[in-house]
């Protein structure tokens, strides 16, 4: 076989030539007409939100821009694929898994641009308590529609393949053992995701909730489908299931709000009067600002044979204001005894 013979005829060549040629044009047509209405749209719509005080419309639109500019450029290639056979040919091969993803993308772009939207608007609220429930139904809603989203979007792409559309059908023949060990199998990840969906629902926690489990406490930092962060005071991180806050007991000390109470025990000598004091803790107190003015006392907790035991009790707005109002108040007190009733502080105060 000679090589003139391998080669395919001019011919052939110039009407191969001249095909992707026209697919080209029609292709960069309809690409460049997709830009340009992108582009005016976009326009149009950044100039309108100009004229609103919200910041609401800037977010949505700015994480909109990018996956919405690929799905118009998709859509104008399968429209350009209905006049030209050579785009048509190759649409209908790479269509299959681009056009789910892209919109999977624009629905989870969409999900995830709204629910920011509606946390920024919290920041607006003037109930703490109503924010943070807010912030948590948003954030929990907002990761089950994503995932949602996820996995529709990952099991369309998957069934544009032959083989595994093929898979897919003899598996449903079976769809009974199949449901079952799926099911077995699946149960801790849907066991997570329904407590986390009930947690959006109950609320037994909020994002910025004090909470104490299995002896660590510290805030809710953040509550995820599968499992709950919590930030401590020295700044670690506890990973906590979401089922454990159904299935077990835990504290929480800013589910009702209101404030927290503490108090700091102070002995002194017997025989000292006691009145003095209390009128100097109620200055002291009153001039700390971590104070939220709802309890302030001192009582007389207990009497013993070399000592009485003075409580100085004390509220604040939550656990990390009452963390720094204790200490501050005992220290601010055996000040006061050292300077006005030096023979009234015990050896072990």
């Amino acid at each position: 076989m000679t090589i003139s013979a391998a080669l395919p005829a001019a011919e052939t060549v110039i009407d191969w030539s001249a095909a992707l040629t026209r697919a080209a044009i029609h292709g960069g047509i309809a690409v460049g007409v997709a830009i340009a209405l992108h582009f005016v749209i976009f326009a149009v719509a950044n100039r309108a939100t100009r004229f609103s005080a919200s910041e609401v419309d800037d977010l949505v639109f700015a994480r909109l821009r990018r996956p919405v500019l690929f799905l118009m450029v998709a859509v104008a290639i399968s429209v350009a694929a209905e006049g030209n056979a050579l785009i048509a040919k190759a649409w209908h091969i790479a269509g299959r898994f681009v056009e789910p993803a892209l919109f999977g993308w624009v629905l989870f772009t969409l999900v995830k641009a709204f629910a920011a939207a509606l946390e920024a608007r919290t920041a607006t609220y003037e109930d703490e308590m109503a924010a943070r429930s807010r912030r948590t139904r948003i954030a929990i809603f907002s990761r089950t529609a994503g995932f949602v989203i996820v996995f529709i979007t990952v099991a369309l792409v998957l069934f544009g393949i032959p083989a595994v559309r093929s898979i897919g059908t003899t598996l449903l023949a079976s769809a009974g053992v199949i449901s079952l060990a799926f099911g077995v199998a699946a149960q801790p990840a849907l066991k997570s995701l329904i407590a986390g969906i009930q947690i959006a629902i109950t609320e037994p926690i909020r994002i910025g909730d004090y909470v104490v489990v299995e002896g660590e406490n510290g805030r809710v930092e953040d509550i995820r489908l599968s499992y709950v962060v919590i930030r401590t005071a020295d700044e670690r991180r506890v990973i906590v299931p979401t089922a454990k806050f159904l299935d077990g007991s835990f504290q929480n000390w800013t589910r009702a709000g209101g404030g927290i109470n503490g108090s700091v025990v102070l002995p002194i000598k017997p025989g000292h009067p006691i009145q003095p004091m209390r009128e100097a803790y109620e200055a002291l107190l009153a001039a700390n600002p971590d104070w939220d003015k709802r309890t302030g006392s001192l009582q007389v907790a207990e009497v013993q044979v070399g000592s009485v035991e003075l409580k100085l009790v004390m509220s604040a707005a939550g656990p990390t204001a009452l963390a720094r109002l204790r200490p501050a108040m005992r220290e601010a007190m055996l000040e006061w005894l050292r300077e006005n009733m030096p023979h009234a502080l015990c050896d072990q105060a």
